[in-house]
């Protein structure tokens, strides 16, 4: 698989933020043209789209236009081939007496390789509106619960980073200042004010820097509109991707130094996106420093250089929630919305495969099924991914809310996924089983 070259940008204008595509490149493939099985060419350029023609094309969830049939898949060959190595552990870990875990986006491994962060919403699947208890949660390897922090700073808690001196940084996503279904401000918000906010904590959960202003959405240098996720690079220079899959929402990428001083920006949403919201929804970094983001609306990886020019964008990674990335730049993309019905060629499940090559390898199905049009709304599992140093890799969900923790199995050969409803076929054995053994 040849690596991505990089080739001449010039800028053209979304709004009032640049963004950089490549000349010379062909037409990206759209689902209804075949989802590719690795990476493809980017988009040519386009002009700018007009304010009219972005807000006719935002919405909640990017989930597409009408419904299909709900008993037929639209998956393509390829992705329906990928093995499935993994068996599932959804008891691994334990909550205090009383206490449920509540939806969570947010989880990573500890630089010890071993332990795991997750940021929940303190029980629910909403926000943590008077909950007065801990939603950042640091568990042991063996499910125990090391410490816990975050009362009344975090309203909704959604994406979660730890830096390279084991620092934790969680995006709060969406203001209670607003709380009431009338706009009026609640009481608990006037005092603990929270949303549109990215914190970053010791291990022990001091406050060590604040982006944004807590409550206050908006779209300068000090405000956010719902931040989705955060990411450092080795300089420790700070990228917050700013912008969810509900109004407003700014659907850009803004980088800050290490100290929080503001540096630029670049837009994430671009002219040939079917949908313009919920571009950046996850947001992650590899070996060679490019940045990646989870377009989640448009099915897409995009790979940003650190000013923001746009290198690639992937379309066989499913409708990527969660990004994660190791050491070695294997890749793990989770996927909470797709589904039968859903119009596109997915379904919900986490995708493994090379972050240098872009070429996926396996595939690990929702263990709960496939959304269909009588399930609730909102997020369906799993949306979060990491990986520890042993491989085994952990989920997080919002609903249902829950934690798992997937371990390739040496006892039964890797399952070839078959049908519409994710369940497994017969026969298959084959890729992906030599990512090696882990522990069970």
């Amino acid at each position: 698989m040849l690596e991505i070259r990089r080739r001449p940008l010039f800028f053209l204008a979304a709004g009032a933020i640049a963004i950089a595509v490549p000349l010379g490149v062909s037409l990206a493939q759209s689902h209804a043209g075949g989802v590719p099985s690795g990476p493809m060419p980017l988009h040519a350029p386009m002009a700018p789209l007009t304010p009219d023609e972005i807000s006719k094309r935002q919405g909640r969830g990017g989930g597409g236009g009408g419904r299909a049939d709900y008993n037929t898949s639209v998956r393509t060959d390829f992705d329906k081939a990928l093995p499935n190595p993994y068996v599932v552990n959804q008891v691994w870990y334990t909550m205090p007496q009383g206490r449920f875990i509540g939806g969570a986006s947010g989880i990573q491994v500890d630089n010890d390789g071993e332990s795991i962060w997750v940021a929940e919403r303190c029980g629910g699947a909403a926000n943590c509106e008077n909950s007065h208890v801990d939603p950042v949660i640091h568990f042991s390897a063996d499910g125990k619960i090391l410490t816990m922090f975050g009362k009344d700073m975090i309203n909704y808690p959604h994406g979660l980073w730890v830096d390279r001196d084991n620092n934790i940084w969680v995006t709060d996503t969406e203001s209670n200042l607003t709380a009431g279904r009338g706009g009026e401000i609640l009481e608990f918000s006037k005092t603990h004010p929270g949303g549109a906010q990215v914190l970053k904590f010791s291990p022990t959960g001091k406050l060590l820097l604040r982006l944004g202003t807590p409550g206050v959405y908006g779209n300068d240098q000090t405000h956010f509109s719902q931040p989705s996720d955060v990411v450092t690079d080795p300089q420790g220079n700070i990228y917050v991707a700013d912008g969810h899959d509900t109004l407003p929402g700014n659907q850009r990428i803004v980088k800050f130094d290490k100290t929080g001083k503001y540096l630029k920006e670049w837009g994430i949403c671009a002219p040939w996106h079917e949908r313009q919201i919920d571009c950046g929804h996850a947001i992650d970094i590899d070996s060679q420093g490019r940045i990646f983001t989870g377009n989640r609306a448009n099915d897409l990886i995009d790979i940003w250089d650190q000013d923001g020019k746009l290198l690639a964008e992937w379309g066989n990674w499913g409708k990527p929630s969660g990004i994660y990335i190791d050491k070695n730049d294997n890749m793990y993309v989770s996927d909470s919305q797709s589904g039968t019905g859903n119009q596109n060629a997915f379904e919900k499940g986490v995708h493994i495969g090379s972050a240098k090559t872009g070429e996926v390898t396996a595939f690990i199905p929702d263990p709960l099924g496939n959304s269909t049009a009588w399930q609730p709304g909102g997020t369906l599992s799993p949306e979060g991914v990491t990986v520890d140093k042993n491989g085994r890799l952990y989920t997080s969900s919002v609903r249902p809310p829950g934690l798992m923790r997937w371990t390739i199995t040496t006892n039964t050969p890797p399952v070839r996924l078959g049908g519409g409803g994710g369940g497994g076929g017969r026969g298959g054995s084959g890729g992906g089983r030599g990512r090696g053994a882990a522990a069970q």
